[in-house]
């Protein structure tokens, strides 16, 4: 399959500053991206992507009608809608209202202000999931791999198996939380158990550490996929046993080389 070009995606952008979306409207014309439809709201955006999905969306977090977690989450609820890439553009730097998005699956959150060098970034990161089938684990039989997706986020369990499915990876098991986890790992064997960090019940550091001290599998790979930015709490998960971290959102090409990575280590 030929990879998708700049010039070749199809993007809607849903920003209600006129001055915004001026801004990124001609950093997109810069980047070399010809199809643009500039939208003020998440209801008119819904409507246009289902008459006519696009490669991507970017929105602002805050819309006169809903908000851009409003606008993901119900993306990622209708079938048509739920693979399209997600960018969010904005100011907005609190946990609780960033994390939904994250945990949804976005491509990127881009914070204003912005240069068109962090959107083409972000563009690029956009190119990498939409050709994610392309990218393959070297040196690796993904059919063959047994992995435990544990995520208390529905939406990110299905973005991440997305993601590990285009791979090549079939044996794919899943866990709402880190007891849940810890109960498979105690019942199955696996190759590699893909995590969160803040779960209810038990996080992805206490799974972790119950991997490391309490399994039958101490040596088992962990890669946690998070939204938490605490250096702390994320030197405490590395210490309980965690083979490698990588922050949400997660680009295909950095999940595939922790993969390889650890897997090799292992």
């Amino acid at each position: 399959m030929n990879r998708i070009e700049m010039n070749e995606l199809s993007v809607i952008v849903i920003e209600p500053s006129v001055t915004q979306s001026h801004i990124v409207e001609r950093y997109l014309h810069n980047l070399g991206v010809r199809t643009i439809d500039m939208l003020k709201n998440g209801a008119s955006a819904l409507e246009e992507m289902r008459r006519t999905p696009p490669d991507l969306v970017i929105s602002a977090l805050y819309l006169s009608d809903m908000t851009g977690t409003d606008l993901v989450h119900s993306m990622r609820k209708e079938s048509q809608l739920a693979d399209i890439a997600f960018i969010l553009i904005s100011s907005e730097t609190c946990f609780r209202y960033l994390d939904p998005i994250k945990q949804a699956g976005a491509v990127a959150i881009i914070p204003k202000p912005f240069s068109q060098d962090d959107l083409q970034i972000a563009l690029q990161a956009t190119l990498d999931f939409i050709d994610s089938p392309d990218i393959t684990l070297e040196n690796l039989e993904p059919e063959s791999l047994q992995v435990l997706l544990v995520d208390d986020s529905d939406m990110a369990r299905k973005h991440a198996r997305r993601v590990l499915e285009a791979m090549g990876v079939e044996q794919i098991a899943e866990a709402r939380d880190g007891e849940e986890g810890a109960y498979q790992v105690r019942e199955h064997y696996f190759d590699l158990v893909i995590t969160d960090y803040n779960m209810p019940r038990m996080d992805g550091q206490e799974l972790a550490h119950f991997i490391r001290n309490s399994s039958d599998q101490p040596s088992l790979p962990v890669i946690m996929l998070t939204s938490e930015s605490n250096e702390h709490r994320l030197a405490m998960a590395r210490e309980a046993g965690v083979s490698a971290i990588t922050g949400k959102p997660f680009e295909p090409n950095t999940l595939k080389r922790l993969l390889e990575e650890v897997l090799r280590e292992a």
